[in-house]
């Protein structure tokens, strides 16, 4: 069993930068992923990071965002900058053990955090 635990969610005016944290205990996966859900909105993709490093990332956020890993202490990072308020959702974290080109949906993704609210003020 896997458990991701996020944190670092809060309130930023537009502009600003926040950075978001999730720790996975238990097995330890190799892939990960970023979604965000708005009120009234499906859930949707944000970034991800496979085995090897490599990121990936939805066209709304790209240039803006960035998708990390520690190995070491079992952590994936959001780094958030130059928020918006339609940045504004509830960010999960998600585990696969394996990822491919659907790396972007959420069926492709095992096992998910309980979310941590972002809001973004104009």
């Amino acid at each position: 069993q896997v458990q991701l635990v996020e944190s670092g969610g809060g309130l930023v005016q537009a502009g600003g930068s926040l950075r978001l944290s999730c720790g996975a205990s238990g097995r330890t996966l190799a892939n990960y992923a970023w979604f965000r859900q708005a009120p009234g909105k499906e859930r949707e993709f944000v970034a991800a990071i496979s085995r090897m490093g490599s990121t990936y990332y939805a066209d709304s956020v790209k240039g803006r965002f960035t998708i990390s890993r520690d190995g070491a202490k079992n952590t994936i990072y959001l780094r958030m900058n130059g928020l918006k308020p339609e940045d504004t959702a509830v960010y999960c974290c998600a585990a696969t053990y394996s990822i491919s080109s659907y790396y972007y949906t959420v069926t492709e993704y095992d096992y998910w955090g309980q979310g941590t609210q972002v809001t973004v003020s104009s």
